[in-house]
């Protein structure tokens, strides 16, 4: 029993008095028949002894035998066979005979005295284990004990009225105790076990059935054992009872195999990336009854999903018929029928209220449409409203005006037709992508980062390299969408967002290089930057190509991360039976996805991120190209008007000296971008035999390379 439970504690009249308790036998007498002390040895035998035995006739002594022997037999002393204990163990104890009695009365009596001795350790047990502290399933096994012990002693009131009428002969008494001597010895065995391992709960159970199976060769024993393991399997099948039909653990005394953690609440699902609730709020005890062995981890969901429905305010109860109660059925095979049944409805029930009142599937399609971009027009409108914000430091951005600028963004777009768009909220990290991967060490990553020189954060980043999106997921939902599965969602999102970042910088540059062409402004500069914008865009537009929903491009067919494995996870959870199962869908998919983004192969990922970095610095330095003329318009003019008032730089000689410069810079970004393109050649051939899915992206990003 688990010692933090509190127990109510056994009156101390209960003990102090022993003439209540049934322990007056074991009461040490005087020669004057006055007790010297409650100690249970004897020295001398019983009161009132003027002579020894052998004084008298042999028939006397038979009368005097039977007559103490019949005392004995339900724990009293007599005359001449005393009591003696042995020092310190209350459970020992043997019956002596005066010396003087006949021989053969002697070894007639000594016969009767392993009765007597198991009726004396049995009815201390049943005294001992009937205290508060000592548990129901003792409570029980005591009270079906105390039930057989009334029998026990109704043949001695039986074999006593034969005495009285002289009837009875040693003999004849041997002949009447033999049945309960086998049923008592192994009772006697038992107690004394269950006695020396203080046993209580599940240990008594599993001791009562091994010892049941032990007793095989004797059926009468065997058939008691088993009545006397299902009278103590009542207490514990009422607790299971409970536990299984209503989701509530009735274990006063900490009996039960399934332990509860009171200190884990479910608001931490939402709060803490290490939150164990739902594998550690209820849990599985060592010692649990072994008939139940097979089925505990069902009957720890069963109660579980119960629990749940009942924590969302919902009264489920598993409606069963009397017959079918685990406090009446009688076999093992009927405990598991009724437990089957019982998780059956409370997997459905919770499935069902999961799936149609709280709408799981229409929460994750939100997220998808947000944290995975499958809807990215309202991403483009902020990114453009909240640029300014975006490209301040970490530390300097307004958390509550970007917020503002996602609602303004959520309301003019068609996200504001997702019932779940108001739970969409931004946050802004302080670290990283690589650095907060680093962090989370439940992730399996598939490569080691060789030195902390790789993990060393830039000299400085935004709000664009920390911007996250985050949702609100309340209960029961956060079972499934977990802070573990939303810290996943973000990552990805970041990976994302950074990405669009790169492309919409290129997608500016290109823009510039086209308005020029379109002007006939043609030169070495444009030309070299021009085709190394071309191969910058196909470069960021495969990787995004490869790993979000976007449509193939220029027709090529490509294996995409996202939507291939959305789709396998959304048949999954159609057709899963459990909210386990959802769980474990969902946590598969997240990590097939974190996997197949590149994000748990930091060698892989920071040598992307190492070319995001090239071509953000290249479409930064693409204004060297040009330069605007000092005469600005007044007035509004297309686009084209603004283009021809641009002057290249070969103008003169000393422009043409800065455009050879422009042009060096140029081929530098080149340079540093075709050698890392190259290098990253050899770490993806190298890692595609573990992971094949990354042979088809490098089919396309080293095709970038080739062109």
């Amino acid at each position: 029993m688990d010692s933090t439970v509190p127990s109510p504690s056994t009156p101390k009249w209960n003990v102090d008095r022993p003439f209540l308790t049934g322990r007056f036998h074991q009461e040490t007498k005087s020669a004057s028949g006055v007790a010297e002390s409650k100690g249970f040895s004897m020295e001398i035998f019983g009161p009132g002894v003027d002579k020894p035995i052998g004084c008298y006739h042999a028939a006397i002594q038979e009368l005097i035998v039977i007559d103490d022997l019949l005392s004995a037999l339900v724990g009293i002393e007599g005359r001449y066979i005393s009591i003696r204990r042995v020092q310190g163990k209350d459970d020992s104890a043997n019956f002596q005979v005066d010396a003087s009695m006949d021989l053969a009365l002697q070894e007639s009596a000594k016969r009767i005295f392993p009765l007597c001795e198991s009726y004396l350790l049995i009815n201390q047990f049943v005294e001992s284990r009937s205290q508060f502290k000592s548990g129901l399933v003792n409570h029980a096994f005591a009270a079906a004990l105390r039930t057989l012990l009334l029998d026990y002693q109704a043949m001695v009131a039986q074999l006593e009225h034969q005495f009285r009428l002289g009837k009875l002969s040693v003999q004849g008494l041997w002949f009447y105790c033999q049945p309960m001597m086998g049923s008592m010895q192994a009772l006697s065995i038992l107690i004394k076990k269950a006695s020396a391992g203080n046993f209580i709960g599940s240990a008594v159970l599993n001791l009562l059935q091994s010892q049941a199976k032990a007793m095989a060769g004797d059926h009468v024993v065997r058939s008691l054992l088993e009545k006397m393991s299902q009278c103590a399997n009542q207490a514990y099948l009422g607790i299971l009872e409970r536990w299984v039909y209503e989701g509530v653990i009735d274990d006063p005394y900490g009996e039960f195999f399934i332990a509860e953690n009171k200190s884990l609440q479910k608001e931490s699902l939402t709060q803490d990336y290490d939150t164990k609730y739902w594998q550690q709020r209820y849990s599985l005890k060592d010692d649990i009854p072994s008939f139940l062995a097979n089925a505990a981890e069902t009957i720890l969901t069963t109660g579980k999903y119960l629990n749940v429905m009942r924590e969302c305010g919902h009264s489920i109860q598993v409606h069963v018929a009397e017959n079918l109660k685990l406090t009446t059925v009688g076999s093992n095979h009927r405990y598991l029928e009724c437990i089957k049944a019982a998780y059956d409805f409370a997997s459905g029930e919770l499935l069902n209220l999961i799936k149609e009142k709280y709408d799981l599937m229409g929460k994750l399609r939100s997220i998808k449409h947000y944290l995975l971009l499958d809807q990215g027009d309202f991403l483009v409108h902020f990114m453009d409203i909240a640029r300014e914000q975006l490209m301040k430091k970490p530390d300097e951005i307004s958390v509550e005006k970007l917020q503002s600028l996602l609602d303004l963004a959520l309301r003019s777009t068609a996200a504001v037709a997702d019932p779940f768009h108001e739970d969409l909220t931004c946050c802004v990290e302080r670290t990283t992508l690589l650095k907060r991967l680093s962090t989370l060490k439940d992730l399996q990553m598939s490569q080691i980062v060789s030195s902390s020189s790789d993990l060393e954060e830039p000299v400085s980043i935004t709000g664009l390299e920390t911007f996250s999106l985050s949702f609100k997921v309340r209960w029961p939902l956060s079972l499934v969408i977990s802070r573990k599965a939303l810290t996943k969602y973000q990552l990805i999102f970041r990976f994302l967002f950074h990405c669009k970042h790169v492309n919409r910088q290129l997608c500016a540059a290109w823009q510039l290089h086209q308005g020029l062409r379109r002007l006939d402004m043609q030169g070495i500069a444009i030309s070299v930057s021009s085709l190394l914008c071309r191969n910058m865009l196909k470069f960021i537009n495969s990787l995004l190509h490869y790993l979000t929903f976007e449509a193939a491009l220029l027709g090529w067919r490509l294996v995409r991360v996202l939507e291939p494995n959305w789709h396998v996870m959304h048949n999954r959870l159609q057709t899963a039976k459990s909210i386990d199962e959802v769980i474990q869908y969902h946590d598969f998919f997240l990590e097939k996805c974190l996997r197949e983004c590149l994000l748990l192969s930091p060698v892989l990922l920071k040598k992307l991120e190492k070319m995001k970095s090239i071509c953000l610095q290249y479409a930064a330095a693409a204004q060297w190209l040009i330069t605007y003329s000092n005469d600005t318009s007044k007035t509004d003019s297309p686009v084209a008007d603004r283009y021809k008032k641009l002057k290249l730089r070969t103008r003169s000689q000393k422009v043409a000296s800065e455009n050879a410069t422009v042009v060096e810079s140029i081929l530098k970004f080149e340079r540093e971008f075709s050698s890392e393109l190259r290098s990253l050649g050899p770490i993806l051939s190298s890692s595609s035999r573990a992971e094949p899915y990354l042979t088809h992206l490098a089919q396309w990003l080293l095709g970038v390379g080739r062109d």
